[in-house]
């Protein structure tokens, strides 16, 4: 093997930036351990000859007076031969000459130095891209394999897996791809690059390029939701009064926009004006359905809207994705109803509070003060009043338990005389 091992570790060392020392110590190791398992469970060192190129085998004995076990001792004058000043209890090494020993570790460095390139390889990859998520990419496509896209980067092929592909497109071979750097982690394969057309991360990256007031700070995306290849719903703010974030991001005949929805090949996108005003920002949200009429509930997070029967279709959307997105941007659990549907909502539920009114003021035992408490506290049906326990009702009204008992005892009959089709109350 010669010279030929050095001046291949030390070319490799340069062409793929590894410390020459590493591949060296990796070829001593391999051949160490391919050596003990030829001659079994010694004291055994290796060592690369830096001058003659030859991997060398030593045995390590210790110098002792009188010897009892000869592949692990020495005797004095003998290790003097081998290093002058040797004293007992000090170790020296033995080079073993032996048959094979060569080919050995001719087929080790080989092998070490191929794996400790791969190894290096990887690591230099994911050093590359390790600080690079969030960011936009750009390749050339190179191969479909099993619905998976293979992306060449430069220095390393990725793979784009289907669910990361805006469903529909057709990628060939050849074809500039740009794409969003999801995720970058190590595996017991090597780095994992997670290259991604279906983030809402990549939306916000093309406007980012596409609108300069983004870029420069003045107007910031403040929220992006999406459901890949069909729509995007994107909310905006303006750091400057003067300056217009829909009317920035939408630009001049559309110009900006439009480069992001050609890229996205064709995908909708709704650009909202982000609010601190809930009302106003799930409005927006929500265009161009007007809202006729809203209902929070602020701990739940959750809205009631009520919209012109007009309008019902237009801010649900196709098959609910106007709502669902709208939904995701603002933050807020949102319910939909139209006119009609709200009328009659609203009717049924005056009726329910009427009978429960009704029931709890001729209940015998019970007050004008009771049904006050009871209906200040938001029951309104007596569904609502047989959900309580005994506990809760008597927290609430004040009444003793035996008459807490009564009264859902007896709204529980009532309810199933209805259920049976009999009176009311």
């Amino acid at each position: 093997m010669g010279n030929d091992l050095i001046k291949v570790i030390q070319q490799v060392g340069r062409e793929k930036n590894i410390n020459p020392e590493v591949l060296i110590e990796a070829v001593e190791s391999a051949f160490l351990m391919a050596s003990k398992r030829k001659l079994g469970a010694q004291n055994l060192a290796s060592h690369l000859n830096r001058e003659s190129g030859e991997v060398e085998l030593f045995s390590i004995r210790k110098v002792v007076e009188a010897v009892t076990d000869k592949e692990k001792e020495i005797f004095l004058d003998d290790a003097r031969k081998v290093e002058a000043e040797a004293k007992i209890d000090d170790t020296v090494e033995l080079k073993i000459e032996a048959e094979g020993f060569g080919r050995i570790a001719a087929q080790m460095a080989k092998h070490v130095i191929i794996q400790k390139v791969r190894d290096a390889e990887q690591e230099n990859v994911y050093n590359d891209f390790k600080n690079r998520k969030g960011e936009l990419i750009n390749g050339i496509a190179l191969r479909h394999e099993k619905g998976n896209i293979i992306i060449d980067l430069g220095k390393t092929e990725v793979v784009m897996f289907p669910k990361e592909q805006i469903p529909g497109e057709n990628v060939r071979y050849g074809d500039r791809i740009r794409a969003y750097i999801a995720d970058v982690y190590k595996t017991g394969k090597g780095p994992q690059i997670v290259l991604s057309r279906t983030h809402p991360g990549f939306v916000t990256k093309l406007f980012e390029v596409e609108v300069p007031e983004i870029y420069e700070g003045i107007v910031e995306i403040m929220g992006t939701v999406r459901e890949a290849g069909e729509r995007t719903k994107i909310s905006v703010f303006s750091k400057d009064k003067d300056v217009d974030p829909v009317g920035a991001c939408v630009g001049m005949r559309g110009s900006r926009v439009q480069a992001v929805v050609r890229e996205l090949h064709g995908e909708k996108i709704d650009i909202i004006r982000y609010s601190e005003d809930p009302l106003a920002f799930i409005t927006n949200a929500l265009s161009p359905a007007e809202i006729l009429k809203s209902e929070f509930d602020q701990k739940a997070k959750s809205v009631k809207i009520v919209v012109s029967d007009q309008h019902l279709s237009l801010a649900i959307g196709k098959r609910g994705q106007n709502a669902r997105l709208a939904s995701k941007l603002t933050g807020w659990k949102i319910d939909i109803y139209n006119e009609s549907e709200s009328k009659e909502k609203k009717m049924l539920l005056n009726k329910k509070r009427e009978m429960l009114i009704k029931y709890l003021s001729n209940f015998p035992d019970s007050t004008l003060e009771v049904t006050e408490k009871v209906t200040n506290k938001g029951i309104n049906s007596l569904e609502e009043l047989v959900a309580l326990s005994e506990q809760e009702l008597i927290s609430i009204s004040g009444v003793d338990k035996k008459v807490a008992r009564k009264i859902i005892k007896n709204a529980s009959k009532i309810l199933k005389k209805q259920n049976a089709g009999g009176d009311e109350v």
